[in-house]
């Protein structure tokens, strides 16, 4: 088979286990997502997809990294969580991997209350933080997603119209 369409192959699966992991937390969504659209440059030598596209493909990428987390640290400092809240949600996260969607999307918020009810012991405090948590999870993941996708968008267009 030719390297090239090999290349090819590798830079779809890139991408689509990128978009994949810019919702799933296992997966370095962003990181995957990037990766696949130098590899796509890269193959024409970066004729169709020149590096100033990089360059701003490579740019909404640290913003979807810094937006991310932002969203979901904002979120639970500004309802007071404290650090265990915040690894609650990390370990929630990682255990809800396991549970399908629906650990996936709850999980996080069932880690933070845990976290902060030990750390605070007030179930009123532990439940407003573990919903701003999970509500700061899931603004940064529709936030990366968005701008997964635009930096697909970007990449498609440009081999599109330069060919």
């Amino acid at each position: 088979m030719d390297w090239t369409v090999l290349g090819w192959i590798a830079c779809f699966a890139l991408i689509v286990l990128g978009v994949a992991g810019s919702v799933l937390p296992a997966l370095p969504g962003v990181a995957l997502v990037l990766g696949g659209i130098v590899l796509g440059a890269a193959i024409d030598d970066f004729q169709r997809v020149p590096v100033w596209v990089l360059g701003l493909i490579g740019a909404l990428a640290v913003l979807a990294w810094v937006t991310d987390y932002f969203a979901t640290v904002v979120g639970a400092r500004r309802a007071g969580a404290s650090k265990l809240a915040l690894i609650g949600a990390a370990l929630g996260t990682l255990i809800g991997l396991f549970m399908g969607i629906v650990g996936v999307l709850f999980m996080p918020f069932v880690g933070a209350v845990l976290g902060e009810f030990i750390a605070q012991r007030n179930g009123a405090q532990a439940a407003k933080v573990g919903i701003a948590t999970w509500i700061g999870l899931l603004v940064g993941t529709l936030a990366k997603l968005v701008l997964v996708f635009m930096m697909v968008g970007i990449f498609v267009a440009a081999l599109l119209l330069n060919r």
